[in-house]
């Protein structure tokens, strides 16, 4: 199955990157009434219950042919898409800096590239590909500043690194799998792999963090939102775009991310504009043409 990258495509990959750029001002703010590993469960439970009712009243059908239900998969895309990289980034945040934690989430890009080569069909890799993606990630790399790489002084930092850049293997690996899953309804995964995902971090958010706090209004308002657009909404989207552009084009979002966290710090919360910024927009949006400029060709010449 070739990719189809259209109009929509980019218009869900953009739409991902906003949303996914701004989850870092919602994630503060629920921090403050609720623990790391309960707001993760809360997120994905929420998520995965409104995703369900939403596939059960379209008839509750997964497989769109006659293909049996591969569980495999299904609980490795569960597990690796939202379980594990949820916990991962949020524990490693710890120790590491946020620049840091931005920089490994672009990494998903470099990560996808070897992997779809590999093992998706029509992604392979070329010369103009992989220049596009590198220059993307320096893109990144100067939007988040030198300070990505310093070091925090705090013990267990190296292992907060690597749990970053498990979390960004994660979401990569997740996407390859996924993308080779044969013909399914789109909520229907959404909700499946949800579902299977809140298991281990409901699990593990009771035993290191015991019963759920009772939070305010406010924080439960905060987690209502990341539960419905952050989490239910963008998986979907995600899904979306996976199956039909393929998990390579997908990875276009993890360089967004950082450039609309810092666009939505600077409108929203008054923060300098560094000249770095223009800089990086300028490096992110030449990576992006130049590794999907045959994409872009054929959706003008439509």
């Amino acid at each position: 199955m070739q990719p189809d990258i259209t109009a929509k495509s980019w218009i869900m990959v953009a739409t991902l990157g906003l949303v996914w750029g701004a989850s870092f001002l919602f994630i503060e703010l629920a921090l403050v009434g609720i623990g790391p590993f309960w707001l993760a469960a809360s997120r994905i439970l929420f998520a995965g219950l409104l995703t369900a009712a939403i596939w059960q009243l379209r008839g509750g059908r997964l497989y769109e042919t006659t293909a049996s239900a591969h569980w495999a998969p299904l609980l490795t895309v569960g597990v690796l898409s939202s379980a594990l990289p949820f916990m991962a980034i949020s524990w490693g945040q710890q120790f590491v800096t946020s620049g840091f934690a931005g920089v490994s989430m672009a990494a998903v890009a470099l990560i996808v590239l070897p992997l779809a080569h590999f093992f998706v069909p029509g992604e392979r890799l070329t010369l103009r590909k992989t220049l596009g993606f590198l220059i993307g990630f320096v893109g990144v790399a100067v939007l988040i500043g030198p300070e990505a790489f310093q070091s925090t002084g705090v013990d267990g930092e190296l292992l907060g690194r690597f749990a970053c850049v498990l979390g960004a293997s994660c979401y990569a690996v997740s996407s390859v799998v996924m993308r080779r899953l044969p013909p399914v309804d789109p909520i229907g995964l959404s909700a499946v792999t949800l579902m299977i995902g809140a298991v281990p971090v409901t699990v593990l958010a009771l035993i290191i963090e015991g019963l759920p706090p009772v939070p305010s209004r406010e924080v439960i308002a905060v987690i209502l939102i990341l539960g419905l657009v952050q989490t239910a909404a963008a998986n979907l989207l995600r899904v979306m775009v996976i199956r039909s552009a393929g998990p390579v084009f997908m990875s276009l979002t993890n360089y967004q991310v950082p450039l609309w966290s810092v666009l939505l710090g600077v409108l929203l919360l008054g923060e300098a504009v560094e000249p770095s910024l223009f800089v990086a927009m300028v490096l992110i949006l030449a990576g992006v043409f130049l590794s999907q400029w045959g994409a872009l060709k054929r959706l003008f010449a439509r």
